[in-house]
């Protein structure tokens, strides 16, 4: 019966392989050898992950840590990124699971109503604010990618269905974040022409080319910030910070992730050192509250590092600039503060205009106002109102409550307490980070907004798992 098959005629094979080679040949010779290797792996990625919903969930957080604006060379209607495909193809897969009988019940939490009305507020915000400005293919882009990204929570939830498929996705979200702090502090690290021509070879991947180091107050004299391959340093801070509260349970875990609890001790020093080295003062915030809480939840241990760390950047020399970073933040007297409270102020002004469902996403009716502030919840005011922001505030509070309510279940399973302490901390790292920086609900920032709502959609699978675990008191 094999001898039937033609895919093992050597004549056959022979073909085939020429076939690909002339492929791969051309595609080095027209594309270049860096988008060829990135094209052949998306393509192997892309087809196993049409054969595994979880494998497409892996892409998606893989692409969000370490080329998250990457897009393809060619135009379609918009230029596509790799976030837009990966996203499409983990849906694409949801639905043919939903099409095909292999899923017929749908799983909720008390927080997917809050959650939906939020969407349906944003739509709303999105069609009344249409006279604003002009509805481009690109803002109807960005605005569908947002969405995609909160309806991604949904996703999550109902897919995690036991504690093992909940470690592994916590487990890449980690390795991944590692990853990328690594590559960060390397091309901070290298000298800075060789950075320079390293992150510019992404071009053929639509990153930018020349001028792509970020340095503190855009003054190369005051110090190179690390930006991996993220562009903006506060958003890879805000990454970090989240990987970091989510790796923090870790450390003191009895039953940590994949059972390895050197390789998280590992991870957690090199994205805190890399946190460092992106000088985003509201990101370190946001780790450190972050920890504080889960020291006063359930890890104490959490307390000491914390200390040592704070004395040891403190102390040493090499840390005196990034003390000074924080010492003049909160006084107001750096320039990046002072233009923060510039944006406060006009922000405030816009919401004293319209203040029940703000201006929508297409721009400002006045020409005197604007959209755009480096604050989360008033850049969801602005676009959204008072009524928008809200209802974002409390789904956040349901998935809070919800977890509290079955904290006691949590702890009972060695396995589950880190993961449910350590994603409902990431949501805190990313809420503290929302005082000072507005990527987790910016339309220009589709991986930020997608790592939120991941964790968000983790946090509730969490909950929702420990409901089966016997409560202890």
């Amino acid at each position: 019966m094999l001898r039937r098959l033609p895919l093992i005629n050597p004549v056959f094979v022979g073909v085939l392989a020429a076939v690909g080679a002339v492929g791969i040949g051309a595609l080095v010779g027209f594309a270049g050898p860096l988008l060829a290797v990135i094209a052949l792996v998306a393509i192997a990625a892309a087809l196993w992950a049409l054969t595994d919903l979880e494998v497409g969930i892996w892409g998606i957080v893989a692409v969000i840590a370490l080329l998250p604006f990457a897009t393809l060379p060619v135009k379609i209607v918009f230029t596509p990124t790799f976030l837009d495909l990966a996203m499409g193809g983990v849906f694409f897969v949801y639905l043919m699971q939903w099409m095909s009988g292999r899923r017929f019940r749908l799983t909720t939490t008390p927080a997917h109503a809050p959650i939906v009305a939020f969407i349906v507020m944003a739509v709303f915000a999105f069609v009344a604010g249409l006279s604003n400005g002009p509805l481009t293919a690109n803002l109807i882009r960005h605005f569908a990618e947002f969405i995609l990204s909160i309806l991604f929570a949904f996703l999550i939830v109902d897919y995690v269905d036991s504690r093992e498929k909940l470690g592994r996705l916590a487990g890449v979200v980690l390795l991944c974040g590692a990853a990328a702090a690594a590559l960060g502090i390397f091309l901070y690290a290298i000298p800075e022409t060789l950075a320079e021509r390293l992150l510019s070879a992404l071009r053929v991947v639509g990153y930018p080319s020349g001028g792509v180091l970020q340095y503190i107050e855009s003054n190369p004299e005051l110090g190179q910030r690390a930006i991996g391959t993220s562009v903006n340093p506060n958003a890879f801070g805000g990454l970090l910070a989240i990987v970091g509260a989510l790796a923090a349970p870790q450390l003191t875990a009895k039953q940590p992730v994949f059972g390895r609890r050197w390789l998280w001790v590992a991870s957690f020093f090199v994205i805190v050192i890399c946190l460092i080295l992106t000088f985003s003062r509201t990101a370190m915030a946001g780790l450190v509250v972050a920890m504080l809480g889960l020291a006063l939840a359930r890890y104490r241990r959490l307390l000491g590092i914390l200390l040592l760390g704070a004395a040891v950047i403190i102390v040493l020399p090499v840390t005196q600039d990034y003390v000074l970073r924080f010492v003049e933040g909160a006084q107001g007297a750096d320039l990046a503060t002072q233009m923060r409270f510039g944006e406060y102020k006009d922000a405030l002004i816009l919401l004293s205009r319209y203040p029940l469902i703000g201006v929508g996403f297409a721009g400002a009716p006045d020409i005197d106002i604007y959209l755009g502030v480096s604050n989360a919840y008033l850049a969801i005011a602005q676009e959204m109102g008072f009524v928008g922001l809200a209802i974002f505030l409390v789904a956040l509070a349901v998935v809070f409550a919800w977890a509290f309510d079955h904290r006691k279940q949590a702890y009972a399973d060695p396995a589950l307490e880190p993961l449910f302490l350590g994603l409902h901390s990431a949501i805190v790292a990313a809420l503290v980070v929302g005082i000072g920086d507005h990527y987790f609900v910016n339309l220009d920032f589709q991986p930020a907004q997608t790592i939120f709502w991941m964790m968000a959609g983790l946090a509730l699978a969490a909950t929702r798992l420990s409901k089966d675990v016997q409560s202890v008191v």
